[in-house]
Order: C-alpha cells, then structure tokens, then sequence
C-alpha cells in the first residue's frame, strides 16, 4: 500500500470547536500529516496559544473566531481564512455542546443551545466549505464529529443524542448530495475518551462503573482516534463518503 495516501501535505484543514479536547488534539494530528490548519472557536486566546504551538513545530496554523451557530460568523471566518490560506479542502465539523438534566427538566432554551451548536453548526460550517470548494472546482473531505451516542441512547443527555444522530443522517445526505462534486462526507464516532473535562468524573465510582461496561475495560485515549481521522481526512478513504466509524473499544456491541 502506498503510505502516501495518509498524507496531507499541501491541504488547508479547518477544525472547529479547536480550543481545546479533541479539537485541538485532531488540529495537532493533522498539522502533523503535513496539513496547514485553521484553528476555529469562539474563544480566540487559546486558539492563538495553540497558533503558537504549532508554527513552533514547523506547521502553518491560522487562528480564527467563530461561532458555528452563527452563518454570518461561519462566513466571516471562513474568508478570513481562505485569505490567509487559500481554499480549505478539508473541514473536521467538531465544535459541540452537551448538557446533563433530565428530559422532562430541559427549557427550549437549552435544548435549542445544544442543537444549534451540534447539529445546525455542523450543517452551517460543512456547506460553508463545500459552497466555496464547488465555487473553486476543487475536491474535499468533510468529516463531522458525532458520537457512539448518535447510534445508541443514554439518560440524561436527550439534546446531546439526538444531535449526534442527525449529525450522522446529515452525513448521508451531505455524502449523496455532495458526491459529485468530488466531495467526501464522512463521520467519525467516538466513545468515551479521556480529556481534562472528564477525567476526574471517571476516577470516581460512577466512572469506574462506566468504564467497566466498555468492552475493552478502558477509556480511549486521543491517540486511538488517530487513524480514523486520517484515514477519513486524506486520499486513503477516496472511495469512501456517507460513512461513519466508531472508535469506542467495542461499546456499542455492549448490551449492558
């Protein structure tokens, strides 16, 4: 196999929701496969502390603020970049939300503040890229964040849920519609994965209990999801589109 095909030299990737968690992680992946990334969020001091860090590394990095919610702020951003960096050909949908209350407690108001970030901000950033990647004649690679939990459910996270599950029917539809102007839509879904948000809730009992009822007995680390975002960002998935890969140590196939 032609290990080439991983590579992302010469590609302009856009990540949102990349101050920090995965974002931030899956912005240093591919600055690493050789991509010039566009770090997008709506809190521009990290943003630029992790410019920092990767122009220190050698990468090219662009820092830019936006609200995914917001399509005059997705639009403003995504010229900006485009400015600074030419066309993205690359865009990792990831900026999300999530809150934890009972269903029969939620307001419209937070039910609209999770959907509009998860869901309605993944469609707006994922067109904005393709609009102008049709406008130029140029292919791309779309590749939006959902969840284990936009294929199975968990208490407590109604809002969450089901974003997740129209962020992988949206993927299908982008996938079909999209296809032929050489645009790949594609999702990844991770289970549960440590960052600084959650590690201390998993050493405590409850986390504990949680972990024993993935498969593989532990959390992901970022690393795991490594190979599944390059694969689905790069020419290595050139044949793929409308598809989604889960990445959770075998917890979907757990009934308990």
């Amino acid at each position: 196999m032609d290990n080439t095909m991983f590579s992302l030299a010469g590609r302009k990737a856009l990540v949102t929701g990349a101050a920090g968690g995965l974002g931030a992680h899956f912005a240093r992946t591919l600055a690493k496969a050789g991509a010039e990334v566009v770090l997008a969020g709506r809190r521009l001091e990290p943003l630029k502390q992790l410019q920092d860090e990767l122009q220190g590394d050698g990468a090219k990095a662009f820092a830019v603020s936006m609200d995914v919610s917001d399509p005059a702020s997705v639009s403003v951003a995504l010229d900006a970049a485009q400015g600074a960096l030419g066309v993205i050909d690359i865009a990792i949908c990831n900026a999300g939300a999530a809150i934890t209350k009972p269903a029969i407690e939620l307001s419209a108001d937070e039910w609209d503040a999770i959907l509009n970030v998860n869901l309605k901000g993944c469609w707006l950033a994922a067109t904005e890229v393709a609009r102008r990647l049709v406008k130029a004649g140029q292919r791309g690679s779309i590749v939006n964040v959902s969840s284990i939990l936009g294929h199975r459910v968990a208490g407590m996270v109604l809002p969450y849920t089901v974003s997740k599950a129209g962020v992988e029917q949206l993927t299908r539809a982008l996938a079909l519609e999209w296809a032929r102007f050489g645009i790949r839509v594609n999702a990844l879904s991770p289970g549960y994965v440590e960052t600084d948000l959650n590690r201390e809730f998993f050493s405590t009992d409850a986390g504990q209990a949680m972990i024993r009822r993935i498969p593989q007995r532990r959390l992901g680390q970022l690393e795991d999801l490594d190979g599944a975002l390059l694969l689905l960002a790069s020419d290595a998935s050139r044949y793929m589109t409308g598809s989604s890969i889960v990445v959770d140590g075998g917890h979907l196939q757990s009934t308990l």
